[in-house]
């Protein structure tokens, strides 16, 4: 005991520094067990406050117990709060028909040829107070359709769609948070039921500025431009985001850290000269504090303009703790401000800690900061007698490292979420990350202010040639050879275990923070050797992709869109081209059916997958059945279908969801493993049980 005491006290100025991981382990923790076990896990966080307070609380061993107990508890109990009090109806089944709605928001996605417009209905007809309804350009009126305004359409509606494949993307999960109960499509003419009036919405000018930008840039520069200003990311070519995400750069779409220091660092720098101009105001007052005050307002007023997302918030949250740090003579940046913002952005939007956003943030900067912290890299970093020459040798060495470094940092977290991560980003950031901060932004900073006399055309042209010159390194990245590592989907514990080693050796400044070695190497090899899922179905079985170990793949549709297509590549971990099924060794396919023989460890595993909804007699659909070893359809198939293992139709999907099977191991992962407990799944099962219910 006294051992222990002892080293908590040369940690103690560490230890605010667990605050935010202790509430987001009580936030995972929800994410593991949901409410149906809050009162176990509210008695063990509480066993662990008294036992620190019996400790005593003038010992630090007891007042880390105690505090580490409530901390957990408060992480709980702020999720389940959060989930209990966004809780609204959710679509129990595909509904088509006509509809009022006030738009609440409209988002233009020009490269999808989209407008989606989120409406509230007030629970009219029986429907969610709040859905989201896709437009086709030509049932989009832009003059008319404006936030507030009440429209009349007939739409097709559908319950917010959970993930497809284990461990996919949940947007049920998101859906749920933001309240929305149901999505569709619009059918026929979209028209104006009544006016919004003359109130001017913040969409309305985020809508109407990222036309300008998208207009007043060079072409095929705006849509970026327009990213990079208002957070509008749809209307960029698919194919330059895609170069962005593989080269490393997506990060620059998103309104985060990076645009928000941009627009603070130039706002700051702008007041400071014009005030400095005035020795009326120079002499009599601070003029870095009213400088800060005045980019303070800016960030604030960037961040409702760009729409207010999260990761956004989080950014003017930081910014504006580093800029009161400034105002009061402290150091403005440091691991704990960063701390302090988690805990900010945890206890307000608790659900985002499961989000890649918030996880690969918080990582990217605390990984700078731990950096720059240690004693090799501070040396490297002092100013000292030299040429500038040497001076900008010595920076580039330091921004190439720290890139190198965050990359390390990042790519579990990336390849965790998308299985997929860029390998040469941080020699592509070297370049993009100066070229968006101290230029592209800067001349769109001045091209907005001088656009009021009509003098913009300059500055948008410099922007825009910053931006050319980013797609030109994104593009050229992508294509290099190994630029993307994309692997099969890793063990949740391995994860973990990334996580917590990294933690330990990053919080911890004594010799114990060696041991989190022990588990980051475990994380990485159990990473690295995660198996391929020899088959996966989408949970509505008409999607099937069969893997080999080498990365070969085959789909069973051949004409797959390209979004259940990238899904199926992406849960088996693999680059390379699918190869039509009729050429696929071992498959013998009719038009209706296929029945594929695979080999794993000597065994010999038939499967028969159904192509079409054509009916098959049920004598010859029996007799198949039974010379197999899985059957997947989707359709439901008679009880005379009995194959050797597993039935995977309709009825079964309908309960399991998605499916991964892992033939050596006769192992099969089913997407409610781990969903069923979420109170949004409940209540998309209790809202289907409700509508199946005779009226």
């Amino acid at each position: 005991m006294a051992k222990v005491e002892g080293w908590l006290e040369l940690e103690r100025h560490q230890l605010p520094l667990w605050l935010p991981v202790t509430i987001g382990t009580g936030i995972g923790l929800w994410q593991f067990a949901g409410t149906e076990r809050l009162i176990p896990y509210v008695l063990i966080f509480l066993s662990l406050s008294v036992a620190g307070a019996s400790l005593g609380l003038d010992r630090r061993l007891g007042r880390t117990l105690f505090i580490a107990g409530i901390a957990f508890s408060v992480g709980f109990g702020a999720i389940a709060l959060k989930s209990e009090r966004v809780a609204a109806p959710v679509l129990g089944k595909i509904w088509v028909g006509p509809l009022y709605g006030r738009i609440a928001k409209v988002e233009i996605l020009g490269a999808r040829d989209v407008v989606r417009l989120e409406l509230d209905t007030k629970g009219q007809q029986q429907l969610p107070p709040k859905i989201r309804v896709n437009l086709k350009p030509a049932q989009y009126e832009n003059r008319k359709f404006r936030v507030g305004s009440i429209v009349f359409l007939r739409a097709r509606l559908m319950p917010p769609a959970g993930p497809s494949l284990p461990g996919g993307y949940d947007f049920a999960r998101r859906a749920w948070f933001s309240q929305i109960g149901a999505t569709g499509s619009a059918i026929g003419p979209v028209t104006i039921f009544k006016q919004s009036g003359n109130a001017i919405f913040l969409d309305d000018i985020r809508t109407a500025l990222t036309g300008h930008i998208i207009g007043e840039m060079p072409q095929g520069t705006g849509e970026i431009g327009a990213a990079l200003i208002t957070g509008d990311q749809g209307n960029i070519d698919p194919s330059d985001a895609q170069a962005m995400r593989d080269s490393g750069m997506a990060h620059l779409l998103s309104i985060s850290g990076l645009h928000v220091t941009a627009i603070i660092g130039f706002l700051f720098f702008l007041c400071s000269r014009v005030l400095s101009i005035f020795p009326a105001i120079a002499l009599r007052f601070t003029v870095p504090l009213l400088s800060a005050c005045f980019a303070a307002m800016g960030a604030v007023a960037y961040t409702m303009l760009a729409g207010a997302e999260v990761p956004t918030v989080r950014s003017c949250i930081a910014a504006l703790l580093v800029l009161l740090a400034m105002a009061l003579g402290r150091d403005a940046l440091t691991l704990r401000l960063v701390a302090f913002g988690a805990c900010v952005i945890l206890l307000f939007w608790p659900e985002s800690m499961a989000g890649p956003s918030f996880q690969l943030s918080f990582a990217a900067v605390a990984t700078i900061l731990f950096l720059h912290e240690t004693r090799w890299m501070k040396q490297w970093a002092a100013p000292r007698e030299e040429s500038i020459l040497f001076r900008a040798g010595r920076g580039l060495v330091a921004l190439i490292l720290t890139g190198i470094a965050i990359e390390l940092i990042l790519a579990p977290i990336a390849l965790f979420h998308f299985h997929r991560t860029g390998m040469y980003s941080a020699l592509a950031n070297v370049i993009a990350i100066p070229l968006t901060t101290f230029i592209i932004m800067p001349a769109q900073a001045l091209a907005l202010m001088t656009d009021i006399a009509g003098l913009g055309s300059p500055f948008w042209w410099v922007a825009g040639q910053g931006v050319a010159a980013i797609l030109v390194i994104a593009r050229y990245v992508s294509t290099l050879p190994g630029a993307v590592t994309m692997l099969p989907a890793m063990p949740f514990w391995a994860y973990l275990a990334i996580v917590w080693g990294a933690l330990i050796a990053g919080l911890i400044k004594s010799r114990v923070r060696y041991l989190g070695i022990l588990p980051i190497l475990a994380g990485f090899i159990a990473m690295v050797n995660a198996p391929r899922p020899d088959i996966v179905v989408t949970g509505d079985g008409q999607h099937l992709a069969l893997a080999e170990p080498n990365g070969e793949v085959t789909l069973l549709r051949s004409r797959a869109g390209e979004f259940a297509r990238d899904m199926l590549l992406e849960k088996v971990g693999t680059l390379a081209e699918p190869v039509a099924i009729e050429q696929w060794r071992g498959a013998q396919c009719s038009v209706d059916i296929c029945i594929i023989s695979i080999l794993r460890d000597k065994r010999r595993w038939l499967i028969l997958a159904t192509r079409t909804p054509y009916p098959i007699p049920a004598m010859e659909m029996a007799a198949a059945c039974k010379r197999v070893d899985i059957v997947i359809s989707d359709r439901w198939l008679p009880s005379s279908c009995r194959p050797k293992w597993i039935k995977a139709d309709r009825k079964m999907l309908e309960q399991t969801g998605g499916l991964a099977f892992f033939l050596s191991q006769q192992r099969l992962i089913t997407v409610n493993d781990s969903n069923a407990h979420y109170p949004w799944v409940k209540a998309a099962r209790a809202a289907r049980t409700q509508a199946d219910l005779p009226q």
